[in-house]
């Protein structure tokens, strides 16, 4: 379902109620352009376990490529932190 800033300020619990219990997915826009999801609780559970798995590859990858890391000191200067 896609709705508007405005119409989903209006209807924030019944999207929220939706997406809990008929595991429903709201897109929220405003001027034609999407900014947010109401979505399930298991949905960003998912999303979460995806995005570690993911996170934890690029880990084991760069454990591997030791050669290829920088230090956290190199890091701040690079990015100026």
């Amino acid at each position: 379902m896609k709705v508007s800033l405005s119409q989903a300020r209006i209807a924030l619990p019944e999207l929220v109620n939706r997406a809990a219990y008929g595991k429903e997915r709201s897109v929220i826009s405003r001027r034609g352009t999407e900014l947010a999801a109401v979505i399930p609780i298991e949905d960003l559970r998912l999303l979460e376990r995806l995005q570690d798995r993911r996170d934890l590859a690029a880990a084991k990858r760069r454990l591997a490529n030791k050669d290829k890391t920088i230090s956290h000191a190199a890091m701040k200067r690079k990015y100026g932190l």
